[in-house]
């Protein structure tokens, strides 16, 4: 079966939740957050929720194993504190709960978003990959950068993601 027919038979509709991770924006202010639960609504996802947390590591492991409990939830997107700055610490938390990752998103995240900043694409340390079965994937926070994520990578494969982690 070729890529085409494996997408054929991906849900339509993923259930998802978004975390956005930092030490400023609250719901009010998050317009990341924003952006990527009207991108999924455009293309007809559900968010069964909205997380905003410090950038904790120890407190976005708790609540992605909680999310990992939840069956309405096949997605959990994160945004922010993916960097290099002190408090940047959702990369180690995420990768280090990944059961399978998917090197390749990150790789293409970085190749993609190179052609729009250069050479600061490097400082990027989205991931992706699975946990408990759910599609864990973990963007910049920048509109910009969530903007390319969900609309070049994310939205295109999300149902096919689905489908492969749960075969």
């Amino acid at each position: 079966m070729g890529h085409k027919e494996h997408k054929g038979q991906s849900p339509s509709v993923v259930g998802c939740v978004i975390v956005t991770v930092s030490d400023t924006r609250t719901p009010e202010t998050d317009t990341s957050g924003a952006l990527i639960r009207k991108l999924l609504a455009d293309q007809g996802h559900r968010v069964a929720a909205s997380h905003w947390v410090k950038d904790e590591p120890a407190d976005f492991r708790k609540l992605l194993e909680a999310v990992a409990q939840n069956p309405d939830v096949q997605a959990v997107i994160l945004n922010g504190g993916t960097g290099i700055s002190k408090r940047d610490g959702t990369y180690e938390a995420v990768a280090g709960l990944l059961e399978k990752r998917l090197d390749g998103f990150g790789e293409l995240f970085r190749t993609l978003s190179y052609q729009e900043i250069g050479s600061a694409a490097m400082m990027s340390r989205a991931v992706a990959g699975t946990y408990r079965g759910k599609i864990v994937i973990s963007i910049p926070g920048s509109e910009a950068a969530v903007r390319l994520a969900m609309e070049k990578l994310i939205l295109p494969e999300l149902g096919h993601l689905v489908r492969e982690a749960n075969r």
